[in-house]
């Protein structure tokens, strides 16, 4: 089966979505995308309303879906899993219900606590999402490529994670099954520190002046792009998987202090150790996997400066797939006050000269 793709018979035919933020209507535009059909709740009744108005489904009767839907799938906060799970549950909405939280752990514990049945349940969490939150910032294709992580638990039926699977390969994405402990631990490592990180070096911006912030470049934005997002949202998952997170967050800040000291030294020796720190980051950034989950690779920058106009960027990739080349990656720095920027485009290294000399011949300036 080609990556992204799912049968249309595995697909669950009828599924319930309970919150209709980023995360649940993305999820329901992928299955009404794919045929089934969606019956949408949420108590926020213009984001229900929203959501229903750009298709993802339609609401879910007061009184219930009639007969229990295939799935239903509970998108809601960490701290509110427990709860919206029984009561689905007593409502009988679904033969097999999932989540969404980004922390595993403590949700399973107290639906345990609840008396919950568990054996209909998979945790789940789809690794993908946007700055923006709410319905409208909602996309069908959110999910594809991206990890789903599963954690059923001893007593989950190997039915139930036949149909959440069935929903993760649905909206394009790749089912992980890992343990609710060690999810927490990865994501606190891999997500939720790198937040309050990012949030961090974002909160020094603002008592910068316009000198200072006149002169961003990419590379703060980078930083702090996830420091876009909604706080509320933020420190119900801080709370929900605060150990792990303030295990990272200590490693992080030590090897801060250290450096700070260091630098305050001066001395040649000094400098060798904030070296050190920084080729451990370079170590640890190609371990991340790239494109397709390969290990990162070493690929070749293609600079071409462009004007900003219409139509400008869908030429430049018109000129690759004319000269044979793969883009692997783009990113775009604007120039402040200027209407034009740098793309840096992504391929292969032996494919970079080609790319080169095609977008020379067509009249864009490329460096180098």
């Amino acid at each position: 089966m080609a990556e992204g793709r799912v049968e249309e018979e595995s697909v669950p035919a009828r599924i319930v979505v309970i919150g209709t933020g980023l995360i649940g209507t993305s999820i329901a535009l992928a299955l009404r995308g794919r045929g089934g059909e969606v019956l949408l709740a949420d108590r926020d009744e213009t984001a229900l309303a929203m959501a229903v108005e750009l298709g993802a489904g339609d609401a879910l009767p007061a009184g219930g879906p009639g007969e229990p839907a295939d799935l239903a799938v509970l998108c809601v906060p960490p701290a509110a899993v427990a709860v919206t799970l029984l009561d689905a549950q007593k409502r009988r909405l679904a033969a097999v219900y999932t989540d969404v939280a980004s922390v595993k752990a403590l949700p399973l514990r107290q639906a345990a606590d609840l008396g919950c049945d568990l054996t209909s349940f998979v945790a789940g969490h789809p690794l993908a999402g946007r700055e923006r939150s709410g319905p409208a910032a909602a996309r069908p294709d959110l999910f594809l490529g991206r990890p789903w992580a599963l954690c059923p638990t001893a007593e989950t039926r190997p039915e139930a994670v036949a149909t959440v699977t069935a929903l993760v390969q649905a909206c394009g994405a790749q089912a992980v099954t890992v343990d609710a402990g060690h999810h927490d631990r990865s994501v606190a490592l891999v997500s939720h520190a790198p937040h309050v990180v990012s949030a961090a070096v974002a909160a020094r911006l603002t008592g910068a002046d316009d000198t200072a912030l006149g002169l961003a470049g990419q590379g703060v934005r980078d930083v702090t792009r996830i420091a876009a997002s909604d706080p509320k949202l933020w420190i119900g998952i801080l709370n929900a998987n605060a150990d792990p997170v303030a295990d990272v967050l200590e490693a992080v800040a030590t090897d801060l202090a250290v450096a700070a000291s260091l630098l305050r030294d001066g001395s040649e020796g000094a400098a060798a150790h904030v070296a050190d720190l920084l080729l451990r980051g370079n170590a640890g950034r190609s371990r991340i996997p790239g494109k397709h989950g390969s290990q990162d690779k070493t690929y070749a920058t293609v600079p071409v400066v462009i004007p900003d106009r219409p139509g400008e960027l869908a030429m430049i990739f018109q000129a690759a797939g004319i000269a044979g080349v793969n883009i692997e990656d783009v990113t775009i720095e604007h120039s402040p006050g200027r209407p034009l920027g740098v793309l840096e485009i992504v391929v292969k290294p032996e494919a970079a000269e080609k790319l080169a000399a095609e977008l020379r011949s067509r009249g864009w300036s490329v460096p180098g």
